[in-house]
């Protein structure tokens, strides 16, 4: 092959039919397979990740589960970075790369997948209208059900479900990155009357960095918006009252009934994001709807994935008035952190058994993940105490009494100072680990917020040789680096279930100088009728102001309380 690669369609005859299109493609397809070298000396590296604590551990923790996963990295050359592509060695003297944006990259990258040679997506792929498909349309109806029956779940269909992803997102922050993109959306009055005075009413010369917006979600931008979203329900309803967190538990039933023969769940990860869907689903349902801590005013919760493997949920709820937690007493009857009795509570006593007990680390395993320095992060044994006591930091100290009860868990003898804190209907109704908190105090209040709203994983990490010892801010480069993908989460956002929610929605409210105002506009546009437009002129704060002129109940309204009582 010499040059860039084409479709290969584009070169056929148009006489074909579509048999033997399809069969004269499949040929190209296995020539040019088999014309794949090996790049040299690739088996003299290896990828080395780096598990120093000094790392943000929310975000750079190591893995701990084995799995096939990406790392995303551009490198740090500005000027070579890392571009995904298909490597074809053929008699040329230099390699030829076939782009994920190609239509022959699926069929060679994933022969057994496209056994009949068929192009995938590509960016001029149209719909049956004249727009073209976007990459994510093409894969989210794709036969995933199908190509696991087809696979027997092998770890070719978990690399090619993380692949396929990191594709998608590559698509649409190319998008964002183009420079005529940048500047579609302009938003910056005082840069319009700087321009103007400049001489210059080309929309298109506003100098911008390179941006990733909000709207592009799980971005930086994205997540700090939603973190500040969250905090404004602080001041509006109080503190937090509950922190709940909940883990997929891969052997529900409706997963393991859904098994081929010789799978194991985490050869399908389709079918654990849409089981987990639901499950999560149900139990907002449940705890929202259907007020089983009681009635909850306000509540924000995220989806994360960490290298464990599997997606798990934070849920951070504030409750009305008369359903806060106000004693210890209080917390007992919502809250346990000890081994129920097994004559009396048998499938709790076992659920407790499988799901809530932390370790062992410590002195009876020292190489357990939770362990920094000698000591379990997470204070684990906790201390046996015979009452529920209000706590220093910002949780309470629960009760946990010597009752004699023992448990053998992997080779260790535990107690009721391993257990994790519990809502014992919840653990009996999902069958999973799920953690149930009292925030006792205001003090807790940054930290969760901060915890919840941490952003996607990152994995640090050098690659080496063998033999080795040992002008402008691109915002699009900084959320790439070091991303750390795995199916659970590939599949997760291809089916692109919601990864946040808050309630009630918050709106964010305008604050500038006069005649500073946001404004939007287009590239094409003239700066002079942007600047003369009427609704240029306008703003939440200028409406706010003007009604406070003509209305008496509107000057009993602070700003922030307006948009309640004023549309």
């Amino acid at each position: 092959m010499g040059g860039e690669p084409v479709a290969v369609s584009a070169v056929l005859p148009e006489a074909l039919g579509k048999s033997e299109e399809r069969a004269l493609i499949l040929g190209w397809y296995v020539q040019t397979f088999q014309s794949v070298g090996s790049a040299p000396n690739l088996h003299n590296y290896r990828i080395e990740l780096n598990t120093d604590i000094a790392l943000d551990q929310r975000r750079y923790n190591a893995p701990t589960a084995s799995q096939v996963t990406a790392i995303w990295m551009e490198g740090n050359d500005p000027q070579k970075c890392f571009n995904r592509s298909v490597i074809v060695y053929g008699k040329a003297d230099r390699p030829r790369y076939i782009r994920a944006y190609h239509g022959c990259y699926d069929p060679l990258a994933y022969p057994l997948f496209f056994p009949g040679g068929e192009i995938g997506w590509q960016r001029k792929m149209l719909y049956e209208g004249p727009n073209p498909v976007d990459c994510l349309d093409n894969y989210d109806d794709n036969d995933d059900d199908n190509r696991d029956e087809e696979d027997g779940g092998s770890e070719s269909n978990k690399h090619w479900v993380v692949d396929i992803y990191i594709k998608i997102e590559s698509m649409r922050l190319d998008w964002y990155s183009k420079p005529e993109n940048q500047a579609l959306i302009r938003a910056d009055l005082q840069g319009i009357i700087d321009t103007i005075a400049a001489g210059e009413a080309r929309a298109s010369e506003v100098g911008l960095r390179i941006v990733l917006p909000r709207t592009f979600p799980g971005g930086d931008r994205d997540v700090q918006a939603r973190f500040l979203d969250a905090k404004v329900l602080v001041t509006r309803f109080g503190k937090p009252d509950y922190f709940v967190t909940m883990t997929c538990n891969p052997y529900w039933e409706e997963i393991t009934r859904q098994l081929f023969p010789g799978q194991t769940p985490q050869d399908r990860p389709e079918l654990v994001a849409r089981v987990y869907r639901t499950k999560l689903r149900d139990i907002q349902d449940f705890l929202i709807k259907k007020s089983h801590l009681g009635e909850v005013a306000s509540y924000a919760h995220v989806t994360e994935f960490q290298k464990r493997g599997l997606p798990h949920e934070h849920f951070l709820l504030i409750m009305a008035p008369n359903s806060k937690l106000s004693s210890p007493d209080d917390y007992d009857k919502v809250i346990s952190a000890e081994i129920p009795d097994p004559n009396k509570y048998p499938v709790l006593h076992a659920l407790v058994i499988k799901h809530m007990l932390h370790g062992p680390c410590g002195a009876l395993n020292k190489n357990c993940p939770c362990m920094i320095d000698g000591q379990c992060r997470f204070r684990y044994p906790r201390q046996f105490c015979s009452a529920t006591q209000q706590g220093k930091d910002s949780y309470p100290i629960y009760r946990r009494r010597e009752d004699g009860r023992r448990v053998v868990i992997r080779g260790a003898v535990l107690d009721n100072r391993w257990v994790v804190p519990y809502n014992p209907t919840l653990l009996m109704r999902y069958n999973y680990h799920i953690n149930v908190e009292v925030c006792s105090s205001i003090k807790a209040v940054k930290y969760l917020y901060k915890y919840v709203y941490k952003g996607h994983d990152r994995a640090s990490f050098s690659v080496d040789p063998q033999d080795q010892n040992g002008a402008v801010i691109n915002e699009i480069r900084q959320y790439r680096d070091a991303r750390f993908i795995t199916p659970p989460e590939a599949v997760y956002r291809i089916f692109s279930f919601p990864l946040y929610a808050v309630s009630p929605s918050v709106l964010q409210l305008q604050l500038h100088l006069p005649n500073m105002q946001l404004v939007s506009y287009k590239a094409t546009d003239n700066l002079n009728d942007v600047a003369n437009r009427e609704k240029s002129k306008r703003s939440m704060l200028t409406e706010y102001f003007k009604m406070n002129l003509v209305d008496s109940t509107a000057r009993k309204l602070l700003y922030k309380e307006f948009p309640e009582h004023f549309r």
